[in-house]
């Protein structure tokens, strides 16, 4: 009997370290969920939807705390994917949080550019290149047009252009509609 109920501690002892080294080893970082809708999310960064960035407020959508019609650089091609993804009704972008604008990017104009770094200090993803007392200029490739930059210059030589659509960068905006449904014709008897 005592054998037994060694042998029987035995095992439970060993099934339960080879669950922690599982659990430890395989364990899941973060929310997935989160992950789904941060990808879906613009990654402007702008601070739009009242949450400090992207990430935040997939956070907030994740638990339950925020809309998902909150973010105009998103959209409605964003809300209706939020929609989808979390089984939602859609909704229209939120008034107040601004409205839906095509894709754009800063441009400084070099010329009246004083260098004075606000505009630097002010992008969320350090699109602005230049030094103090020097000219600013912006990469296009890192802007996601957020226009974050545009009030803090003092001198106003910051202007917002639209992206140009290339074949590179144009995507089908809506679904595909649905295609047409034949109904079976009648066989008429010989």
């Amino acid at each position: 009997m005592l054998t037994a109920l060694l042998v029987m501690a035995g095992i439970a002892l060993a099934l339960g370290a080879l669950l922690g080294f599982v659990s430890v080893r395989f364990r899941v970082e973060g929310n997935p969920l989160e992950e789904k809708i941060n990808a879906i999310l613009p990654q402007t960064q702008c601070g739009q939807c009242g949450y400090p960035g992207c990430r935040p407020y997939a956070q907030a959508i994740a638990k339950g705390e925020a809309d998902i019609n909150l973010c105009p650089p998103g959209g409605e091609e964003g809300i209706r994917k939020l929609a989808d993804l979390l089984g939602r009704e859609f909704k229209p972008l939120s008034a107040e949080r601004g409205v839906e604008k095509p894709k754009q990017v800063a441009v400084i104009d070099e010329a009246l550019c004083i260098g004075c770094t606000l505009c630097a200090q002010a992008c969320p993803v350090d699109a602005i290149i230049g030094a103090a007392k020097q000219m600013h200029t912006v990469a296009e490739t890192l802007c996601t047009g957020c226009e974050l930059c545009v009030p803090p210059c003092p001198v106003d030589c910051i202007i917002m252009t639209p992206v140009a659509e290339t074949v590179e960068t144009w995507k089908w905006k809506f679904p595909a509609p649905p295609l047409p449904t034949r109904k079976p014709v009648a066989e008429e008897p010989v």
